[in-house]
């Protein structure tokens, strides 16, 4: 647990933006891999705020190595389902 807070408090500090969720996360051979689920864009009424999932990398002591985004979407829109994950 104390990975996952400090993953996403890693990440809103790098890009100034409030990391809401782990979505997922992994053990790797080099360390940790999570999606995290992050607020970019807050606007009224809250379900049309644009979230973004991270790809986020850390090593294995905790400490982040890389991130990028993966997807973009408004708060009140649901993904369709994609066959084998992302």
């Amino acid at each position: 647990m104390e990975v996952l807070r400090h993953a996403r408090t890693q990440l809103a500090e790098l890009t100034g933006m409030a990391a809401e969720s782990v979505s997922s996360f992994e053990r790797t051979e080099d360390g940790w891999v999570l999606e995290i689920e992050v607020l970019e864009l807050t606007r009224v009424p809250d379900t049309m705020s644009l979230l973004a999932s991270y790809e986020v990398t850390l090593d294995p002591h905790g400490e982040l190595t890389g991130y990028r985004r993966v997807r973009r979407y408004e708060r009140g829109r649901a993904e369709p389902h994609r066959p084998g994950g992302r």
